[in-house]
This record gives structure tokens, sequence and C-alpha cells, in this order.
């Protein structure tokens, strides 16, 4: 079986990406494992996209325990997707930017027994059997590769990227079971608080809703009959169940109502959205591409660049590719920018490969450069031949002054000009000064200018334009795991696990099952999934009938105690 080495994952993304600790998962784990799976297969062959049922098999799940990510990786390569081990929370921009290279990233923690019906902690259930399955339909892969293309390009504002990290904190103390109400008091305050800084709704907000009421929480088909293909439901036992009743509003699937309805990842989702087919999310994220940043450029495009405070890219119409922290615009009169100015580490690219010699520590400590056309020429800068150049009074070796129609200047010896594929994308001068009204924008004794050439910014997007060569790529060392050690109640779920899938004498699985059931009476009157797992293996082998309807009995009392466990323990004794 051929696994994905970590070599073959973009340099920029393995960061990200962990070994799965496979070994770590215990007895317990496994069987919510089991019991999530059972109730999802029994219960979406009639109700999930007709691809579900066949993708749980085909992406390379076993509904008896938790899947390898690596075979799961093997097993979609056919579907032309594959599948990576990543800890926890990513930012959106890291976790599209695996779905474009047709990697699916899977969080390899899984939800504690008492958060068995919905985790708002991302884990292998929600990641692995809600999103893998339907990749095996070749429209909806091809809808959720292309929005990982765009979407990676999406940029966020600086409040947002706080909201995100208090969303994390959070979820994670919500899933940890052993946080003080203190501790999540505290972490609701404070993503209240940033919650209440955002005040610009960025594209990437935009998107993230689109995501999140289609990949996410989608449905499917017909308003009044409609299918689930969205992950959360295919990963929540109990929202599943709910969401295609009456409760929940069901919509017809519309662009400009989908990325206008916010959304609250730590419960139940009110309403829904509906779509015809596969093909309209295609044309609706191909619509949603056309107004992002990435395509319209210009100055309301540095701006959110600005806002974001994050790595992103600005193209100038020559080709060339500006990547940092775009800290700064200057405009003319009407209010368009014709200087953009970073912060920090830079790089110039072209074609998404880093220049030579214009790498982060050549511009460590950041760039800047005009955009526009020269004073009285209609031809933009980059489109200019040698002896249209010469007629300009620009040569190499040549003292220059360069005018540009906002009034700023450039002058000094040029150095070089760089050209790709016969367009001017960079000139270089020695003792440059910069000026605009009456400002230095750049001086002799700073070194060399590279001065960017283009008529205009026709693109702007989050990240780098050569992430391999913008981002640090710190491989760390994997701690060597000790064995773990299992509490009395997970060796329980342990025995029983090894008889389920044993060829003992059908007297001696009963005979060690009733021993299993003495020791939960003595010591975990409370624990329901063990018992519901047992009186499974009774009623299969049909044997200690007194036995099986003492433990239906028990399993009776303890969800009219609990009644948070009312539809986990009736929806398990259904199977049985």
């Amino acid at each position: 079986m051929e696994f994905l080495k970590k070599s073959d994952i973009p340099a920029h993304l393995r960061e990200y990406v962990i070994d799965q600790q496979y070994e770590e998962y215990t007895p317990i784990n496994h069987a919510v494992w089991r019991y999530v799976m059972r109730q999802n297969v029994n219960f979406f062959k009639n109700v999930a996209h007709e691809a579900y049922t066949n993708g749980v098999t085909a992406s390379g799940m076993d509904i008896e325990s938790i899947p390898r990510v690596e075979e799961m990786h093997t097993s979609l390569k056919p579907f032309d997707w594959g599948a990576v081990a990543i800890d926890g929370y990513i930012p959106g921009v890291i976790f599209f930017d695996f779905q474009a290279h047709g990697l699916l990233p899977i969080g390899t923690d899984i939800r504690k027994l008492e958060n068995i019906e919905y985790t708002p902690a991302p884990d292998i259930i929600h990641e692995a059997a809600g999103h893998a399955p339907i990749l095996c339909d070749e429209k909806y892969a091809e809808y959720v590769k292309l929005f990982g293309q765009i979407g990676r390009r999406a940029i966020a504002t600086k409040e947002e990227h706080e909201v995100f990290e208090a969303v994390r904190t959070l979820s994670n103390l919500l899933e940890k079971g052993s946080s003080t109400k203190e501790e999540i008091a505290e972490a609701e305050r404070v993503l209240e608080e940033k919650q209440r800084a955002v005040k610009h709704l960025s594209e990437a907000e935009e998107i993230s809703r689109l995501y999140w009421w289609t990949v996410e929480y989608g449905l499917i088909g017909d308003v009044s009959n409609p299918k689930i293909y969205g992950a959360g439901l295919l990963s929540s036992v109990g929202e599943s169940s709910s969401c295609l009743t009456d409760e929940v509003k069901k919509i017809p699937f519309e662009l400009e109502q989908v990325i206008s309805t916010g959304f609250d990842i730590t419960t139940k989702q009110p309403q829904l959205f509906v779509c015809k087919d596969f093909d309209q999310l295609i044309d609706a994220v191909k619509e949603y591409a056309k107004r992002m940043a990435f395509n319209v450029g210009g100055t309301e495009s540095l701006e959110k660049a600005i806002r974001s405070g994050a790595t992103a890219t600005a193209e100038y119409s020559s080709g060339l590719q500006v990547t940092g922290t775009i800290s700064k615009i200057i405009k003319d009169q009407n209010q368009e920018a014709i200087y953009l100015q970073t912060s920090g580490e830079t790089t110039l690219s072209y074609d998404n490969h880093v220049l030579e010699s214009h790498g982060k520590d050549v511009h460590a400590d950041g760039f800047g450069s005009p955009i526009g056309l020269l004073k009285g020429m209609k031809k933009p800068l980059e489109e200019l031949s040698d002896n249209e150049l010469l007629q300009s009074g620009i040569a190499v070796e040549e003292q220059c002054n360069l005018e540009f129609e906002s009034g700023l200047t450039v002058t000094g010896l040029v150095h070089e000009i760089v050209r790709k594929n016969n367009i001017i994308i960079l000139i270089r001068l020695k003792n440059a000064t910069v000026t605009y009204d009456h400002a230095d924008l750049f001086k002799p004794e700073w070194g060399m200018y590279d001065m960017a050439v283009g008529e205009n910014i026709k693109s702007v997007y989050a990240g780098a334009a050569d992430p391999e060569a913008y981002f640090t790529i710190e491989e760390e060392e994997i701690e060597e795991k000790q064995p773990i050690s299992l509490n009395p109640l997970e060796k329980l779920y342990k025995k029983v696990r090894n008889l389920r899938e044993s060829k003992y004498d059908i007297m001696i699985v009963g005979e060690t099952l009733l021993e299993v059931v003495a020791d939960l009476n003595h010591s975990y009157p409370n624990d329901w999934l063990l018992r519901l797992e047992v009186l499974e293996i009774l009623s299969e082998h049909d044997i200690h009938q007194q036995e099986q309807q003492k433990l239906r009995q028990d399993l009776i009392d303890l969800k009219e105690r609990d009644a948070s466990l009312k539809n986990l323990i009736t929806n398990g004794l259904k199977l049985i």
C-alpha cells in the first residue's frame, strides 16, 4: 500500500501535518467511533446524499474502529483526493490551501464520550466520517477543490483573525471536559469582546459562511424533502436526526442570502440552505470569486490587505508579485493608490516564484514602490520597447528622472532593467531618491532601490505568491511516545471489544460478559455505552435472556434519570 510521504506535501503546509499516533486511541475512543458510525450508516442510508453510504467504505473507513489517515489517503487517490493528519484547528486560509491541493485535513483527536452527540472542536468523526464519503462524488469533489483554490486567497481582517483564535480557545475548553466554569466563562467573555471589535465584514468571513452553509451544513435536492451532504450534519448523531424536522427552517440556496447569514459553531443551526445540485454550488463559488480582491485588484483590495495585518500579495499589471505585510498606501487626489509599502520581510516574485536576489533576506525591512503611468505617456512603462525606453531617458548605467502622473518622482542611476516575457517588471537604481509631496519615500543611503513596474495593481490576495520560499519551515522533532496505560473502565471496554472480534466459544463469551456487567454495576453505574455493547453481543448470540432484560431495564432507567442520554440510548437500542 502506497502512503503519502511528507515530502509530497507542499513545504509551507508541512508544519501543520502530524503523525496520527494511532496507538494512543483508547478502547473507549474506538467505542465512540463505532457507536456514531453504526448510527450514521443506519440513519443516513435513507436521508443522506446517495454518495454517502458507498463513500464510507470507498474512502477507507471501517465502522468498527477509528480509521488510519494514511489508509484513507490511499483509498481517496482514485477520486483525485488524499488525506493528511493535522492537530485540531488550523487557520481557514491553510485549511483551504490543503483542499486546493486535493488534500483533506483531518483532525486526529476524537470527541469524548460525554460529547458524543456534538463537539464544537474539530475531531476525526467530523473530518473523516463527515467530509470524506461525499468526496467520492465527482461533482462534489470538484466543488470542494475549487472552493479551496478560491478560499485560500480570501483576505480577513485583523479582528477576524483574533475572533478565530478566541473561538479555537473556547471550543477546545468545551471539548476538554475538565475545564472549570470560570475558564469557560472567561473564554466566552473574550470571544464576545473580539466579536464586538469586528467592524468590517471581510471576504474571508463571507466565503467562510458559504463554506459553512454548504460543505459543513448543506442540504441538497427539494426543499420539502432534502438530502444531507454537509459534514457537520453527517458527523453529528443528534443534529443529523433533528435537522430534517420542522424545527429547522429549510431555505432555498441563494448566494447573497447565504453570505449574509452568520453562524455559531458552538450550537445547533436554526436554519439550513438547500441547493438543487452540486453544479449550483460550483456556479455560486465562481460567482462570488468575481468580487474578491484577487480578481478585483486596485485600491479597495490593497485596503483590505492593510486591514488584515497579515501576509498578503499584491500583483502589479506587469506580473510582478510583492509578498509581505502591506502596511500603507499613498493615494492621489482621486483617492487611488499611487504607492504601496510593506513592512517586515518581503519577497518579489514572478509567476509564483521568487526572483533571484529578491528574497526575504534582501527585503527584510519592507518594500515600497510606485503604481501608475509615467507623466505624459499613454503607454504603460512595462510595455515599452528598448527604443522607447531610450527615448524616455531610461538606460542601464544612465541617470534617469522618472515623473509619474501622480506627481511622484524617482531619480537615480539605472543599474538593471528586469524583463519577463518581454514585459518590464522591475527597474533597479543606484543612488535613488523617491519623493512625493515634498516627502522622501526613499533615500540614496538606504542602498539599491528596486522599483516595481506596473500601471495598476491587478490582484491582491492572502498568503504568499511563492509560499515555499516565503514561509519558514521548521521540522519538529517527533517525541517518542510511551505506551498508554488503560484505566479499569478502559480495560473493560477493551475486553468487550476483544470478545466481539474473537472466535471464542460462545459459553466463554457469555460468562465473560456477565463478569463485565458485574464490574459495571459495582463501579460504573452510569456508563451506558458499554452496557449497549454487552447487550448487543448477548442479543446477537441469543444467550442469557434474563441478563438481556435486566440490561435493557438498566439502560431505560439511565435515560430516565439523565435526559441528555435519552436519544443516545433509544437509538442504540433500536439497532439491537
